[in-house]
């Protein structure tokens, strides 16, 4: 269900199309996808828009592409709904984790990623909070956090809409919060739905000044979407460079 007012760019409705023959058991786990020619013709829809989605879709861990196979469905593809949303900060260090310093609390222009993952207008202005988690032995992860358009929020999450309003009006020295540790107290009556992607990387120039570290560190890279129903209302890039303090994982089965 779309939100009124909200329509899903096409490459988002072709990614859930296949995502739900996933899960219903049109393509079953370990089974291989008809060939792009003869899947296009199927779905009718373009090459370029199929191999966009299909591309997103291996990203999120559901499709692996095997040389001289072709693109198979993962043997225990991730299952959707309801997962324990918790700050990367809690999660790290064993619940005695990091304080968030702020770095950047701005307005910004919809990227790829947030235009796929919060449907984001392309006009729109998204709340962008850049910080770094900070442990005894320094830096320890990296935090991109966008909040979906305010105008979005106001809907489906007013009081996380609220929280972040207040929240940018803060004085510069008040104890800094993670963006997901807002909603998070905001969302006290609400259910809220996450879908998070791990992959490894390296940091980076940029990434690697802000973490003090060289530009070739290898670095795991968590992408989090963080849903209200079917509305998202965050996502979220979280960069922990070889050394961070251990991130316990659960996957669903």
């Amino acid at each position: 269900m779309t939100v009124s007012g909200h329509r899903r760019r096409p490459v988002v409705a072709l990614y859930e199309r296949i995502a739900d023959a996933v899960h219903d058991g049109t393509y079953p786990p370990g089974s291989t996808l008809p060939s792009e020619p003869k899947l296009a013709a199927e779905l009718g829809v373009s090459r370029p828009a199929l191999r966009e989605a299909l591309l997103l879709l291996q990203e999120d861990g559901l499709l692996t592409v095997r040389r001289g196979v072709g693109r198979t469905v993962n043997a225990r593809p991730p299952r959707r709904g309801f997962e324990h949303v918790q700050p990367l900060e809690e999660l790290i260090g064993g619940g005695t984790g990091p304080r968030v310093r702020a770095l950047l609390r701005t307005l910004e222009e919809p990227t790829d990623f947030t235009t796929q993952h919060l449907l984001a207008p392309a006009r729109a202005e998204l709340r962008f909070w850049e910080s770094v988690l900070v442990g005894e032995a320094g830096p320890a992860a990296l935090c991109h956090e966008w909040a979906a358009p305010d105008e979005a929020l106001d809907r489906v999450h007013p009081a996380f809409a609220a929280a972040l309003r207040a929240g940018a009006s803060a004085p510069p020295d008040d104890p800094a919060a993670s963006m997901l540790s807002v909603l998070l107290d905001a969302s006290r009556e609400l259910a809220l739905h996450a879908h998070s992607g791990i992959t490894a990387t390296l940091l980076g120039r940029r990434r690697g000044e802000q973490l003090g570290r060289p530009a070739d560190t290898p670095a795991v890279l968590v992408t989090q979407v963080v849903r209200v129903g079917d509305s998202p209302v965050l996502a979220a890039k979280h960069m922990l460079p070889t050394g961070a303090p251990a991130l316990p994982v659960l996957q669903s089965h």
